[in-house]
């Protein structure tokens, strides 16, 4: 069972590192909004105030998860010049988030699960996924891939499905044998 939040931190910070930890670890619809108001250590009004409903909590802690993938995969790309090892260092950046001891798989993809199709909690992870794919995209075509399009679909495949290995079958090698398979399809798209 996790810790209760507490600090000095202000109550919206505290609501949304709540909502983070129990979302995340238990799933937006099986966490109610009453454990994350005691987890928080804030009262019902203080959630209302702040983000006006459950939902709205959701895509708040979705908007910081993207954030955090998005800086995550910028360390990963800081540095490196070749649009191949850019490419190849998103699974790197995958791997990190493997890595770590609460993993629990993609958090845009388990939300997805559970949220009603048109929410607003679920554009943050469309978002969230057109982020991912653009990016791919952009660099197969630095990288000179004759179909950057097909090739970010195969990295999102690959992607993905090393997120599920490591969840499902605890392999924590998932992200770098993606990669591998990430270096083969690079080098033939792009003739090397």
């Amino acid at each position: 069972m996790p810790a209760k939040v507490t600090g000095s931190t202000s109550p919206r910070e505290r609501l949304l590192m709540a909502a983070d930890e129990l979302f995340y670890a238990e799933g937006v619809h099986s966490v109610g909004i009453d454990r994350v108001i005691e987890h928080a250590g804030v009262a019902k009004a203080t959630l209302y105030n702040a983000y006006g409903s459950k939902d709205e909590l959701v895509r708040a802690y979705l908007s910081r998860r993207q954030e955090a993938r998005q800086a995550r995969v910028a360390r990963k790309l800081e540095g490196l010049h070749s649009p191949r090892e850019r490419l190849l260092a998103i699974f790197d950046a995958l791997g990190d988030a493997i890595a770590q001891p609460d993993f629990r798989g993609c958090a845009f993809v388990n939300a997805s699960a559970e949220l009603a199709p048109g929410s607003r909690a679920g554009e943050v992870c469309d978002s969230s996924r057109a982020w991912l794919r653009t990016l791919f995209r952009d660099l197969a075509r630095e990288a000179g891939a004759t179909d950057p399009d097909h090739l970010a679909r195969q990295f999102v495949l690959l992607y993905d499905g090393a997120s599920v290995a490591a969840l499902t079958d605890h392999d924590l090698a998932a992200a770098g044998a993606a990669r591998d398979v990430a270096a083969t399809l690079v080098d033939a798209a792009t003739g090397r």
